[in-house]
């Protein structure tokens, strides 16, 4: 089953944009697309339950959603395999039990419920949070390649995950990798005066060492491009602006349990937040 890429859609604008974007990468890697509709458990429960035609109307609804997506997968991508899928229940836990048995699950930016003023829908950021394959959220269409996979890079055990999966991806499309290393120095009363060198000093440190860890991922990956861009500032900031030139954003994911949220949320959210273009989570 883990030769499925899972894609959930509620037939919303940034659901058929996971649709087209999920369909291209089961074509890419020879795979197929599973689609799959939550109904909500509203709908089959008092006092929903005793309204008369209402089971039917989101029975229709559903296979309407469905049938739209899969023509939708199919027409981005020819040929392509596609299974639909009608659950019913609360969304996120069933995404989440789905990425069990899926290689990826794409999922929309944000669906047609929520409040307007959120950049990132709580399906979104719960799925990104406690899946076990890697998540890729879609906010537009897929646009023409642009030939570039940017992964956010911190020196951290946990970058050997995220810089495999942006390497597979950056060999599959012919692409080169943008690992971007952000640092940001220490702040002291008083610290610039007696060591006035020190933002350069840090600076050349950092970038040594980032040296050392790619040139391992070249020797790994001889045929693969991998260029670096150390900078000093918030990492948010750095993966954002490199993200304008991307097919694929890659941010990593630290499995701690329950705190799994939150360590995501320092720089996962953030990104996720303010990046248009696809941003694959891996944990």
């Amino acid at each position: 089953m883990n030769e499925w890429i899972v894609v959930a859609t509620d037939g919303s604008e940034a659901a058929s944009a996971a649709v087209e974007w999920a369909a291209e990468e089961a074509a890419l890697w020879e795979r197929g697309l599973k689609v799959l509709h939550v109904s909500g458990p509203d709908g089959l429960e008092a006092p929903y339950a005793e309204i008369a035609g209402l089971a039917e109307a989101l029975t229709g609804e559903t296979e309407e959603i469905l049938h739209k997506a899969a023509e939708l997968a199919g027409s981005r991508a020819p040929g392509l395999e596609v299974v639909t899928q009608a659950l019913v229940g609360a969304t996120a836990p069933l995404l989440i039990e789905e990425s069990a048995g899926a290689s990826e699950i794409v999922i929309g930016s944000r669906g047609r419920g929520g409040l307007t003023g959120l950049l990132l829908g709580s399906v979104s950021l719960s799925v990104t949070s406690h899946a076990t394959c890697p998540v890729v959220v879609v906010r537009e269409p897929p646009g023409p390649p642009k030939g570039e996979i940017v992964v956010g890079f911190d020196l951290s055990p946990h970058s050997e995950v995220s810089f495999a999966y942006a390497a597979r991806q950056a060999e599959r499309r012919g692409a080169r990798i943008r690992a971007v290393h952000s640092w940001r120095p220490p702040v002291a009363p008083g610290m610039m005066t007696h060591y006035p060198d020190l933002t350069q000093d840090v600076h050349e440190a950092e970038t040594r060492a980032v040296d050392r860890v790619l040139t391992a991922w070249r020797e790994r990956h001889p045929g693969l491009e991998i260029v670096e861009s150390v900078a000093a500032g918030h990492p948010v900031l750095a993966i954002s602006e490199a993200a304008e030139n991307a097919d694929l954003v890659v941010v990593g994911a630290r499995d701690r349990g329950e705190l799994a949220r939150a360590v995501l949320g320092s720089v996962g959210h953030g990104v996720l937040h303010n990046v248009s273009r696809p941003v694959a989570v891996v944990r």
